[in-house]
């Protein structure tokens, strides 16, 4: 797939690129990202190279895994990373994200995560839209709500990260709940 560009009234969501090793180096020191994200622990130079050079690239050219860098829209520094990959069902990708900590609580990455979520329902043909975080990350999921995910409740050991299975919170956004058309109908319990 060829990487794409998005824009929000604040923001510019491009592919990382070599260039943005350091910034995702420094951002991923931070003990919140180590520890509600499934970045290694420690985090090295040679993780955050190895993420802009090799796993980005690769994700992009196989289009399932389409990571963003998250910067401001006119200039300055990194706000944090998001992407969106394949699931196993088909039509159902994954959201993930993080924040740089300097940049938290300002709203960028429910906007960030608003206008990828829009683009993979909308262009992408993305048909069920997940998100997912440990119980216990409330500003993963307070960012998923504030982006219109509906928490649909817990599931018990879906997380591995750093050898422990864990609980998490599962939300989706459809495409439905943003008024645009799908390729399958959609018929709700109880309808």
């Amino acid at each position: 797939m060829d990487p794409v560009i998005l824009t929000s009234e604040r923001l510019l969501l491009r592919p990382f690129n070599p260039g943005d090793a350091e910034a995702v180096f420094q951002a991923c020191q931070d003990p919140d990202v180590q520890r509600w994200t499934v970045v290694p622990s420690p985090y090295s130079r040679q993780d955050a190279e190895s993420f802009v050079g090799q796993l980005v690239p690769e994700g992009w050219r196989s289009g399932t895994n389409l990571a963003f860098a998250v910067l401001p829209r006119e200039a300055g520094p990194l706000r944090g990373a998001l992407s969106v990959f394949q699931r196993s069902q088909p039509g159902t990708w994954e959201i993930g994200y993080w924040t740089a900590k300097e940049h938290r609580g300002r709203g960028y990455t429910a906007e960030a995560v608003a206008v990828l979520a829009h683009w993979s329902l909308s262009t992408l043909g993305v048909e069920r839209l997940e998100w997912r975080a440990e119980v216990g990350n409330a500003g993963s999921r307070a960012v998923a709500e504030k982006a219109g995910f509906l928490v649909e409740g817990v599931q018990r050991s879906n997380l591995l990260n750093k050898g422990t299975r864990r609980d998490a919170w599962v939300g989706a956004l459809l495409p439905s709940d943003l008024g645009l058309p799908t390729e399958h109908p959609y018929l709700p319990a109880g309808a």
